[in-house]
């Protein structure tokens, strides 16, 4: 049997009828208004009304009165006769406005009757039950010489003075009402005027609870600005936080991860960061890694001294940090005490030649202080997919050859043959394929700790030549050709339609390029299309790489506004390269943000990767972000990250094999 509730059966009825109570400000002012208009007008109508009656009332009874005795004496003076005293007392009923006049002889017998019974009065018969006129009649003894003819009763008609109390209260109503409307329609302006500020603290209360911490400018009004200043300072306080936590993070990371002497990347880190780029999936996989030997070193360390080449070692390092490739990504290391190396992340056409340039300016700077030493330098090509091994061998045999050769330029690696040798060639294979619709998304599992699915990467695949190409092998070229925001609005548009075609799926995951995200029209259109799928935007994962957000920070911003406000997961690709820009995420609103792979190789046997991994966790949980690690290669670094307190991976390490593609 079902678990009985805990709570009341009407609870929920009564949980939800009083948030059907609440009402807004300007309702409770109109409600306040209207009441204290009726209570005034109530207040207003009693006081004016019962002191108008009893005003009416006295006026009333001495009308009554000396209308009654001046008629009596009146008739004491004239003939007594029926037929006279039948015409004074008829001349006097129409000259004024009575209700009763009657004359009685001592014995109380009627002589003569004037009584009114025409109209009533103009005010309603609910408002004279409501407010009684009661006058007394105006009485007056008739004289006949010295003896009693009679007793005249006279009553002025209480019609007029009903008219004029039911006009002065309707007038007393109309100023009431147009004072209540003037009031509530002031109090409305002048509330929505003070309240205005409002909106802005209940955005920044709203952006604080879903850790976002913004900050707004202080209100003018006294009570707002105490609030706003006091969640001003907890967003600062917060960003300070962030900024310490961050540059604590850059520092660990140094540490770690970077050789002491030249600040480049340390072996281990290297090869890591090498790893990472060979798993590349993106624009920027491919590219070139270059390596620069000096073979004497332990002769030119006798010779010369350790410090004098240490500072030999450190201008070179210096040298090696400004290689002119501003399109590419370059990971700088120190492989071992006389081994340096430059990774270049991208295709470049230049590098080959910049490469060639570096080595003579290398070898020009470490002669300067040191002229006995010998250099040689070999780069190699590689491609997405490629391993690292038998890339470092390709390395290893053209260092060989420039030892033996004696060859003072770089020595380039024998490279693997490219799909095609031109960018117009890419430019039109690619053209083509997108024309076509020959291109598809293959799904990669994102788990959660539980090994659940939380949602599926989708990198994209093209098919050249008759074959499914990964991302990888077209994608720099794509960018070089100015086709990536094409590849992307059309990624989009298939990533919708199976969202919409498989309802039981839990999301995909798209990557948004540098390109697309610094093209307007493309954010526009990315936009629009999914404002025209509302339905399956919460289902859509949207990765941008860390280096393309803190490149274009205000579009990235833009982006980050306009799919939170549909839904949609927006996090970062390739995190945790940059930790001193970290701080900069806390109000953007992002979701998530993945680990690069050059933190995840071999994790579970490094244990300065596990402290920096764990940290970022920490951090990114306290602005409200998710952690996934990236390029899971092993069970074994899947079980050491377990313990670091990530919400998610994905990785071929991992036991959920990948989805089919999705043409």
């Amino acid at each position: 049997m079902p678990k009985a509730s805990p709570f009341p059966a009407d609870s929920h009825d009564r949980l939800f009828s009083r948030n059907h109570r609440t009402m807004s400000l300007i309702k409770q002012l109109w409600l306040a208004t209207a009441l204290l208009t009726t209570l005034s007008f109530g207040g207003s109508f009693i006081v004016s009304t019962l002191s108008a009656r009893h005003y009416l009332q006295q006026e009333l009874a001495l009308k009554n009165m000396d209308n009654a005795t001046s008629l009596a004496l009146s008739m004491s003076q004239m003939p007594k006769d029926e037929v006279s005293v039948e015409l004074q007392i008829a001349a006097q009923f129409d000259a004024g406005h009575y209700r009763l006049i009657r004359l009685t002889d001592p014995a109380g017998k009627v002589l003569a009757e004037r009584e009114f019974s025409g109209e009533t009065a103009s005010a309603p018969r609910w408002f004279m039950t409501l407010v009684p006129i009661g006058t007394r009649a105006g009485i007056a003894q008739v004289q006949d010489g010295w003896q009693q003819f009679g007793t005249l009763q006279v009553e002025t008609h209480d019609r007029y003075a009903y008219d004029s109390l039911w006009t002065s209260t309707q007038q007393l109503l109309w100023w009431f009402l147009g004072g209540g409307l003037l009031t509530g329609l002031l109090g409305t302006f002048t509330l929505k005027r003070l309240t205005r500020p409002l909106e802005g603290v209940v955005e920044q209360a709203e952006a604080i609870g879903k850790r976002r911490f913004i900050t707004i400018p202080e209100p003018r009004t006294l009570e707002f600005r105490s609030v706003v200043r006091a969640l001003n300072t907890l967003s600062e306080r917060i960003r300070t936080m962030l900024v310490q936590e961050s540059q604590s993070l850059e520092q660990l990371r140094r540490q770690t991860q970077h050789d002491e002497l030249t600040g480049l990347f340390n072996r281990p880190q290297f090869l890591n960061q090498l790893d990472a780029a060979l798993s590349r999936d993106d624009a920027q996989a491919g590219g070139s890694i270059y390596v620069l030997r000096i073979t004497n070193l332990a002769e030119l360390n006798r010779h010369a001294g350790r410090a004098g080449v240490d500072a030999a070692l450190v201008r070179l390092a210096a040298a090696l940090r400004t290689v002119p490739l501003p399109a590419a990504r370059l990971d700088h290391g120190r492989l071992n005490a006389s081994e340096f190396a430059l990774l270049i992340q991208g295709e470049d056409e230049d590098s080959l030649g910049v490469l060639d340039t570096l080595t003579g300016r290398l070898r020009t700077l470490v002669r300067e202080q040191l002229p006995d030493a010998e250099l040689l330098a070999a780069s190699a090509r590689y491609t997405a997919g490629e391993t690292r091994a038998p890339l470092l061998a390709r390395l290893d045999g053209a260092l060989a050859s420039a030892e033996q050769s004696g060859a003072s330029h770089t020595v380039a690696a024998d490279a693997q043959p490219p799909l095609h040798t031109s960018a117009d060639a890419w430019r039109q294979a690619i053209t083509e394929a997108l024309e076509h619709g020959d291109l598809g998304l293959h799904r990669f599992p994102v788990l959660d700790m539980a090994g659940r699915v939380i949602h599926y990467e989708s990198p994209v695949r093209l098919r050249l030549a008759g074959n499914w190409l990964d991302a990888g092998r077209f994608l720099p070229w794509a960018a070089r050709c100015g086709l990536a925001a094409r590849i992307d609005a059309q990624v989009l548009a298939t990533a919708c339609e199976t969202l919409a075609g498989d309802p039981a799926c839990t999301g995909l995951a798209i990557n948004l390029s540098a390109e697309a995200l610094g093209h307007t029209g493309m954010r526009e259109h990315f936009i629009a299309t999914l404002q025209a799928h509302r339905r399956i935007a919460p289902r859509l994962w949207v990765d941008v790489q860390e280096s393309s957000a803190l490149r274009h920070p205000t579009e990235f911003r833009m982006l980050c506004a306009a799919l939170g406000a549909l839904g949609c997961k927006l996090g970062l690709k390739h995190g945790g390269q940059d930790f001193a820009r970290f701080a900069e995420l806390h109000d953007l609103g992002l979701d998530y943000i993945k680990i690069s792979a050059a933190f995840v190789r071999d994790i579970d046997r490094t244990p300065g990767n596990q402290t920096l991994v764990r940290s970022i966790c920490t951090l990114a949980h306290s602005i409200g972000l998710k952690v996934i690690a990236e390029g899971v290669g092993t069970l074994d670094e899947a079980s050491a990250l377990a313990g670091l307190g990530l919400d998610g991976m994905t990785g071929p390490g991992l036991p959920a094999s990948p989805r089919r593609i999705v043409a």
